[in-house]
């Protein structure tokens, strides 16, 4: 049986890079002409959200989405949520309906077909580069100011395995204090269960995502963003924590 399931394990990851892939072939010509130009990018946002669940249905996962708050449509937000699968780019897409700009490491814009569009509409950075950080703050601003609304996992990349929640980082929280827009805090529950970054491991089932009340950052200083950073990670882990008992 052990053999059954390390095979299914190997099939498994290789179907979700076969379904990652296939929209993109299938969609190439429109998702070009779609990052033409930044002001069409709500265009480009409503394709990715249309390959996040053709994805996600194509791996057997049930996403249910519990919201507290809902986000007006004319309005821009810092989202934040824990990360720890590599279906985490999915699930956000499908749980937020605005348009929203990642801010991601640089080094997932080497993965073939993905890096490509990857790339070109997200904000990018190099966290061992302090010039890198510092465009961030630029980009992001731009793109806030197009209306658009921002998504950065705060962990700042995928803890190991035995963690339930690293240490954030700043960044989000900073970006959230300077431009005065509102913080929404999510929970993945089940996203590393389902699909983690371990190889031999996850199948399908449901993945539940918990949008909790916004975190409001008017009238706060850069001096508040330690703050606001920790209320924010308690409140995920306390989720988090919750759930696991």
């Amino acid at each position: 049986m052990r053999i059954f399931k390390y095979l299914f394990w190997i099939l498994y990851r290789i179907w979700f890079y076969i379904l990652v892939a296939l929209p993109i072939i299938v969609l190439f010509p429109i998702l070009l002409v779609s990052i033409l130009k930044e002001s069409w990018y709500p265009y480009f946002f409503k394709l990715a959200r249309f390959w996040a669940k053709f994805i996600l249905t194509g791996m057997g996962f049930v996403w249910k989405i519990e919201r507290e708050e809902i986000p007006e449509t004319d309005k821009s937000y810092m989202f934040v949520a824990n990360h720890t699968s590599m279906a985490d780019i999915m699930l956000m897409l499908v749980s937020v309906k605005n348009p929203f700009v990642f801010v991601g490491k640089k080094e997932l814009a080497k993965i073939p077909l993905f890096g490509f569009f990857y790339k070109r509409t997200c904000i990018l950075v190099d966290r061992n580069s302090e010039k890198s950080r510092k465009a961030v703050f630029l980009r992001a601003q731009r793109r806030l100011k197009q209306g658009l609304s921002i998504c950065i996992f705060p962990e700042g990349g995928v803890p190991e395995e035995h963690i339930v929640l690293d240490t954030f980082k700043d960044g989000a929280f900073r970006l959230a204090i300077n431009h005065q827009i509102p913080i929404v805090p999510m929970t993945f529950l089940d996203n590393k269960k389902r699909f983690s970054y371990t190889f031999f491991s996850g199948g399908p089932g449901k993945m539940r995502v918990k949008i909790h009340p916004f975190i409001e950052t008017k009238g706060l200083t850069i001096q508040d963003t330690k703050l606001i950073n920790e209320k924010t990670r308690k409140l995920i882990l306390k989720t988090l924590k919750m759930d696991n008992n």
